[in-house]
């Protein structure tokens, strides 16, 4: 559900608490080679080329499960029962896999779901067409549908040729804006390796004029504040900057607002996480997506962070995340 607008408030802002498990420190959070029941866990990673498949199971190799990339349909029910594995297993297709046809992935992917041993889920990697366009433009790879034809129609052909996987799908990961960290994060959270962590909470600032983020749980409006953009010395700056921030403290309602936030969130996240949510993204917007937004994330996200949840920051319209650089930096990684 989508939340708009300003929360009552007091002006002092009460705490917001972390994960009430008496057993969170002791518990790990490590990845088992085994799922429920004892179950032998096998992840199945598809989607649209260029959406970040590849860095998907690079995500999974991270935290414990060993990585197979296009791996001939025929061959994945050899691997998973002859293989000798001793870690969960992510398997990568696509259409770029020898032989890759929808249904006969389907019929596989039932027969492995049929198996009493296994512990099967499909994931979706997914991506906005402006942002695939991006990628493939800017890598200069060509679209395994787009030869001889413009790139958008190779991306809608494939669109509509793995539409009843994406619907089958048990998650769904929309990496538009997402670096690799984020994406690790979201991969934990959704498999459900943070559970010492509690769930994961992504707090991200965005533009009105751009719309509104396609993953937002929750989404608040600061327009109201006042607006730095119309200050010369602090419209080249941005709300990372301290100056801007102060200057948007500054405004008499923006206590009250805070405080509200803090409240609201305080009643929302365990409220949350007793109905087994994972992750939470809650999204900040103004007009320009710079200032007032970008001053709000920051200022949740620490406070969020000081009473131990985690969280991840990202700024849609700088390009930026709070927790790293650019996420087309090589520190932070570039998805596609």
């Amino acid at each position: 559900m989508t939340h708009e607008g300003t929360p009552t408030a007091e002006a002092a802002p009460p705490e917001v608490t972390g994960s009430q498990d008496p057993n969170a420190d002791t518990r790990s959070a490590n990845v088992h080679r085994t799922g429920d029941g004892g179950r032998q866990r096998v992840v199945l990673v598809t989607g649209m080329s260029g959406a970040g498949r590849s860095t998907t199971l690079k995500a999974l190799e991270d935290v414990g499960y060993e990585a197979i990339d296009n791996l001939p349909l025929h061959l994945v029910a050899t691997i998973v029962h002859e293989g000798g594995l001793d870690a969960p297993v992510a398997i990568g297709v696509d259409i770029r896999t020898r032989n890759f046809a929808v249904q006969p992935f389907m019929d596989a992917l039932q027969r492995l779901e049929s198996d009493p041993t296994l512990a099967v889920t499909l994931l979706f990697v997914d991506c906005e067409e402006e942002v695939l366009r991006r990628r493939f433009t800017e890598t200069r790879r060509r679209h395994p549908l787009a030869q001889g034809r413009p790139l958008t129609d190779g991306i809608a052909a494939e669109r509509r040729l793995v539409a009843p996987l994406r619907k089958r799908a048990d998650i769904t990961i929309d990496t538009s804006t997402l670096s690799t960290q984020d994406l690790r994060r979201v991969i934990s959270a959704q498999l459900g390796l943070e559970e010492a962590q509690g769930m994961a909470v992504f707090v991200t600032s965005f533009s009105y004029k751009n719309g509104l983020p396609r993953e937002a749980d929750l989404v608040f409006d600061v327009r109201f504040l006042r607006n730095p953009h119309y200050d010369p010395q602090l419209k080249p700056l941005t709300g990372r900057d301290q100056a801007v921030a102060d200057y948007v403290a500054a405004d008499p309602d923006f206590a009250p607002f805070f405080g509200g936030l803090v409240r609201l969130l305080k009643r929302l996240l365990p409220r949350y996480e007793r109905e087994g949510k994972s992750y939470l993204t809650i999204a900040i917007g103004c007009t320009g997506g710079r200032h007032r937004s970008v001053a709000l994330a920051e200022k949740l996200a620490g406070k969020l962070k000081s009473v131990g949840r985690s969280v991840t920051l990202n700024h849609r319209e700088l390009g930026v995340g709070g927790d790293s650089e650019d996420p087309n930096s090589p520190a932070a990684g570039k998805i596609g």
